[in-house]
């Protein structure tokens, strides 16, 4: 199954119903989220420690057998103008190799997530430059 950053060609590609996976892929490890069948609530599932890509393949495989995933979401960490990185480039030639578990992939833009979720949080008694470095580890 091809990648692709539309939208509407991701939902073209999955069957009705199903879950979703969401895939944080980082270079230790590999955060995994679910969303329920009717696409309205998504939450993280578990962290698969990275190892060869054979291991990540199956641990991946094993996930979305028994969670009955139907299509796949890739956070894609592109640079704030929206140019690839070698990260970014790690991460698509790591959903590229993807294409063994045949399912459906959407390649989601994440710039500005981390952005989102500190804007919006509620307030803690905490310098928020303490916690910078805890934001989004890889």
């Amino acid at each position: 199954m091809a990648l692709t950053t539309s939208v509407a060609e991701f939902a073209a590609a999955l069957p009705p119903g199903g879950k979703l996976a969401g895939l944080d892929v980082g270079t230790k490890t590999i955060g995994l989220a679910l969303c329920d069948a009717q696409w309205s609530f998504a939450g993280p599932v578990e962290t698969v420690a990275r190892t060869k890509f054979t291991a990540d393949l199956a641990a991946l495989k094993a996930f979305t057998t028994k969670h009955a995933v139907i299509g796949l979401v890739v956070g894609l960490p592109l640079n704030l103008d929206g140019s690839d990185s070698p990260r970014t480039q790690s991460v698509r030639a790591f959903g590229r190799n993807l294409a063994h578990l045949n399912l459906p992939m959407l390649l989601w833009d994440e710039r500005r997530t981390r952005v989102s979720r500190a804007s919006h949080a509620p307030p803690l008694d905490r310098q928020p430059e303490r916690c910078a470095d805890r934001a989004d580890p890889r």
